[in-house]
């Protein structure tokens, strides 16, 4: 275990320069104590490892000192080409590129070592949209990731879902992100905080001159995770009280599912059902989703979602009459 956390140690301060003992700690998870033993004991092994105190300090190598100790155990090699994905890859326009690669980390590979990766990249096939998901184009997204890539400000034409639906915007590219099959750009328009668009909604792209960097600190990763939170908080603002039979509870999934296990209580009225608070977007979603579990549920409160419910059930009791 120590060995291995020595070299990750050397690892990370070869790929990523300077890092203060609490970074370090953080990667490794592992004491700030710790952090410095293992300092002092690849020190005492002959590498060229030296530290600065203060605020600004850090550990860091020597200038030009490169270890070859990158091997990879089973685990490790098995994971590479897991995450390979051709299909994304080549919508970035490298796929040839990722498969020169795995054949490349395949051929470096140890006998032992390149039989797993074989069989894992045989028996796990990695497949991200849903059954139902359609094919989107997405004739511009090679030319928005290079505009990520070299840090280039882009003049877009984009298609949104309000009026005017054509609009054009001039964005500075911070990222991009995949996303259950679908690509989204993260940009920030002048003089503005990043915000979200899909891909395939942009109609035209020019490339300026003008560099756009990312604010002192911005993480994609940790955006991404703040934007999913705030989405489903604005999803979901209302809730609603709702007696479920046990089939019906089977069919509830995502927020709705998550909010079921954490709030059901046996009814006390009908044995064997559940009550449980449940998110809605929106009482005219909620009536129809209700709706469509027929007999198997049934609304407590709101009371005005009730009263929605009833009115539609009377109107097709009406109508079938």
């Amino acid at each position: 275990m120590k060995s291995s956390r020595l070299l990750s140690f050397l690892l990370l301060l070869q790929t990523r320069g300077r890092m203060t003992a609490a970074e370090l700690a953080d990667e490794l998870e592992v004491s700030v104590r710790t952090v410095y033993r293992d300092a002092e004991a690849l020190a005492a092994a002959g590498v060229p490892l030296y530290g600065d105190a203060g605020h600004s300090g850090g550990y860091q190598l020597l200038a030009g000192y490169r270890t070859r100790l990158t091997g990879l155990n089973s685990g490790e090699a098995e994971a590479l080409f897991l995450t390979g994905m051709p299909g994304p890859a080549a919508q970035l326009g490298l796929g040839r590129a990722l498969s020169a690669a795995q054949l490349k980390l395949r051929a470096a590979l140890p006998p032992e070592l390149r039989e797993q990766a074989d069989r894992m990249r045989l028996r796990f096939h990695l497949d991200a949209p849903g059954w139902y998901a359609e094919h989107e184009d997405t004739p511009y997204l090679a030319q928005v990731a290079d505009a990520v890539w070299r840090g280039r400000v882009i003049e877009v034409r984009y298609r949104r879902w309000k009026e005017p639906r054509e609009v054009d915007r001039r964005l500075a590219p911070y990222g991009l992100v995949l996303k259950a099959g679908r690509w989204y750009l993260v940009a920030a328009p002048a003089q503005a905080e990043p915000r979200t668009y899909r891909v395939d909604q942009i109609l035209s792209v020019t490339e300026t001159e003008d560099r756009a960097e990312p604010p002192h600190g911005f993480d994609l990763a940790a955006h991404w995770h703040r934007t999913q939170t705030d989405f489903h908080a604005r999803l979901y603002p209302e809730q609603a009280l709702v007696r479920l039979s046990p089939r019906a509870a089977t069919r509830l999934t995502g927020a709705q599912a998550r909010a079921l296990a954490a709030t059901a209580e046996p009814d006390p009225d009908l044995p064997g059902w559940t009550r449980a608070l449940l998110p809605i977007e929106s009482h005219a979603q909620a009536q129809e989703q209700f709706l469509s579990l027929g007999p198997d549920a049934e609304v407590l409160s709101p009371p005005s979602l009730r009263a929605a419910i009833r009115t539609a059930l009377h109107t097709m009791t009406t109508r079938y009459a």
